[in-house]
């Protein structure tokens, strides 16, 4: 009898030790990090001196083929847009600080760049063109030696200049301007003998001053202009291409460019 009591009070104490035994709590799961907020506004960082690109008009309101077709863009991916002008010679440092969200104003797509920034597919063809004064004896690359030629600094005609290194060592003189305009005033007062400007911008000026400016046959290659981004920003790099894939196949961007340079130019 004591052995069967026994034995039941073992068993007992063993139930109530298994009763006892606390269950491993469960693991506690971290809050999901919330979605990244929409983009609902873009900042276009520009040079605002850069006609017809992006400039301002008499009124002092920015205005340009580059800052239609932002606007454009900008309103059928359903954003605001705002254009902020920059110092163009530090414009990556502008991008990546995110100051500015892109460049997009006749931004030449390098190699050189691309290590920095990324870009939508070209939307123009540009070429580097040089202009002198009426009635220069310059008549080609070749007669740029012992020469002062002007620049806008940090430009893409820079690259292309020092490209063809055989034409850019003999220069007397490589001088590098805040902008085009004020190159351009240099050599309508004599103190530049060339300058050296997108095609697009060179044109836009000589039409205005056919009298003053003459354009040389002679260039210093084509490029390619695009939208740049940074890098990390591939979905809206994606958004912005696609709208202008759209713009180009409906007209848009040949309507705008007939605004600006009397015809179709886009890419």
């Amino acid at each position: 009898m004591k052995k069967r009591t026994l034995l039941a009070s073992l068993a007992l104490t063993a139930v109530l030790a298994a009763c006892g035994k606390s269950e491993p709590a469960a693991t506690a799961q971290a809050p999901a990090a919330p979605a990244p907020a929409a983009v609902t506004k873009i900042v276009v960082g520009l040079d605002d001196n850069f006609p017809p690109m992006g400039f301002r008009d008499e009124k002092n309101e920015l205005v340009g083929f580059d800052i239609d077709m932002a606007k454009e863009a900008s309103k059928r991916l359903g954003m605001e847009v705002e254009f902020k002008p920059i110092d163009w010679s530090a414009k990556e440092a502008e991008l990546n600080g995110k100051r500015i969200d892109v460049l997009w104003n006749g931004l030449t797509i390098l190699e050189s760049r691309k290590q920095h920034i990324a870009f939508t597919d070209p939307y123009m063809a540009n070429r580097q063109i040089i202009i002198v004064k009426a009635g220069s004896d310059i008549k080609d690359k070749a007669g740029l030696a012992g020469k002062v030629i002007g620049v806008q600094e940090s430009s893409s005609a820079v690259d292309a200049m020092k490209k063809e290194e055989e034409v850019f060592k003999t220069f007397k003189e490589f001088k590098q301007f805040g902008d085009n305009i004020t190159a351009l005033m240099d050599l309508e007062a004599g103190r530049l003998d060339a300058v050296v400007v997108d095609e697009v911008v060179g044109r836009f000026h000589v039409a205005k001053k056919a009298d003053t400016y003459n354009v040389l046959e002679d260039n210093f290659g084509t490029e390619d202009y695009g939208v740049g981004f940074r890098k990390e920003d591939t979905e809206l790099l994606g958004k912005v291409n696609q709208a202008l894939k759209d713009m180009k196949a409906d007209g848009a961007a040949a309507e705008i460019s007939k605004k600006w340079f009397g015809e179709n130019i886009v890419k």
